[in-house]
């Protein structure tokens, strides 16, 4: 990725953090900027990113322009509530996105069902499925919430459901951690890889579902299978990943995604307790929202905008300490306390800096050493 290119989505990503701490500093009224937050996070800069990664171009394509512009013009739409435009421009976004999954992959999934096709690449094609899921479900609970009112569910409510744009990324971050597996062949390794598949897959909509309904012991049932599903790619990554630089971020990307399965049965734990409020325990699920976005996503993001880059010249571990202490300590507080706002937002922009910009350890050809990405798409 260029280095223009690189910039535009650290400003991109960096503008998204900034939203979320724009409450405590302006009243905005009617409009909401955890929308923002989460729009230029999650679909603008990561739907772009996951297409980039698709199309294994040198730059963006016409087609992930074009998803940028409109995921851009789609995050506007929502924050200043224009919902029927935005419901248009949800499809034309899942088309782009289906025109890429075909183009790359296969109309039906028949792949999920292939033991042919490598874990690695079901989780690829997974996330794109489930991006151009997300918008045209999104374009369904706008025509519904706003006009329709066929179904009333008390968490089918925007700001809930737009979360659902993080799936993608952490689908997408999964491929890249089966990717950098050694080349296993026996037939239980590669039996626990696929359970771990459809356990992920079908737990996370299964889940979702749950939410709608407002089942905490469902909810509570499908987050511990998918906390072992974490448990156990985390052990199969430390004994069997390739040991490269990108297994450090990736492997700390994992600690991160244990930590938002941590806090989210925490949470749902507390909707047992008697007098149990959204606004009491506020607090646990920015925790868990931060760590999932700027902490298991970012992950996976900086490998694929640096992914021909590495290895790269950089203090890994530092810079992983660096990012946990951003995300699960400053950034988080930094939604309640304009002194930790205003100190977290620079710490990530220098975490940023530090991921995108760091320089290449040499100039030779590193695709060798950790396998171009037109082997896995």
């Amino acid at each position: 990725m260029s280095p223009r290119l690189r910039l535009f989505f650290y400003l991109l990503m960096g503008l998204a953090l900034a939203f979320g701490f724009l409450h405590l500093f302006v009243d905005l009224g009617p409009y909401d900027p955890e929308r923002l937050h989460i729009f230029l996070f999650n679909l603008c800069a990561g739907g772009t990113l996951l297409l980039y990664f698709t199309e294994n171009q040198d730059t963006l394509s016409k087609r992930a322009v074009l998803f940028l512009a409109l995921s851009l013009f789609y995050a506007l739409l929502a924050f200043f509530n224009q919902y029927l435009p935005a419901i248009t421009v949800s499809l034309i976004l899942a088309a782009l996105v289906e025109s890429c999954r075909i183009e790359t992959f296969s109309f039906f999934p028949w792949e999920f069902f292939s033991r042919r096709e490598s874990v690695s690449r079901k989780f690829h094609q997974a996330a794109l499925l489930c991006l151009s899921l997300a918008l045209i479900i999104s374009a369904g609970v706008l025509t519904n919430n706003q006009y329709l009112r066929l179904v009333t569910f008390p968490k089918l409510e925007l700001n809930v459901f737009f979360l659902g744009f993080s799936f993608p990324l952490s689908l997408i971050t999964l491929s890249l951690i089966f990717f950098f597996f050694h080349d296993l062949k026996t037939i239980s390794i590669r039996g626990v890889k696929e359970i771990i598949f459809w356990t992920i897959n079908l737990g996370v909509i299964l889940f979702f579902l749950f939410i709608l309904a407002e089942q905490p012991t469902s909810q509570m049932v499908v987050t511990t299978l998918l906390f072992l599903a974490v448990i156990g790619t985390a052990i199969l990554y430390f004994r069997f990943g390739k040991d490269t630089q990108q297994k450090n971020f990736l492997t700390s990307g994992i600690g991160f995604l244990l930590t938002t399965a941590v806090t989210g049965i925490a949470y749902i734990l507390l909707e047992f307790l008697s007098g149990h409020s959204p606004d009491r325990y506020h607090w646990l699920m920015r925790l868990h929202a931060f760590v999932s976005l700027y902490g298991w996503n970012l992950s996976g993001l900086a490998v694929i905008c640096r992914y021909n880059d590495f290895p790269i010249r950089l203090n890994t571990p530092g810079v992983i300490l660096f990012h946990w202490i951003t995300v699960l300590v400053l950034a988080p507080a930094g939604v309640f306390f304009r002194v930790a706002a205003v100190i977290a937002l620079p710490c990530f922009m220098l975490l940023l800096y530090l991921m995108l910009f760091s320089r290449a350890a040499g100039s030779a050809d590193n695709n060798g050493r950790n396998g171009s990405r037109s082997a896995r798409v």
